[in-house]
């Protein structure tokens, strides 16, 4: 009959596979959490963005009405005559 004895290295493999494969799901947990996280702050930025890019939109629409009131084509303008020295103004 054998004299049947565990192997301690086995023993020892097995329970180094068990705990590297415990932290690597636990790792992979991480990094789910992380590409969810990372997602929510990508929508959220993209949400941004969008009204940036309309608020920008107001502003230089408001901006064009701005110049045009206030400073007017040269072309389309009546240029002010210089006053002469010595003349008096009314």
């Amino acid at each position: 009959m054998l004299n049947w004895r565990r192997d301690p290295d086995y023993e020892q493999g097995v329970m180094q596979y068990e705990q590297r494969k415990m932290q690597h799901e636990l790792r992979m947990k991480q990094l789910k959490s992380e590409i969810e996280q990372i997602k929510k702050e990508t929508e959220q930025l993209r949400r941004e963005n969008a009204r940036l890019r309309t608020h920008n939109a107001k502003t230089k629409t408001l901006l064009s009405y701005v110049d045009q009131h206030c400073f007017p084509d040269e072309s389309n303008s009546t240029p002010i005559p210089p006053i002469e020295p010595g003349s008096s103004s009314s």
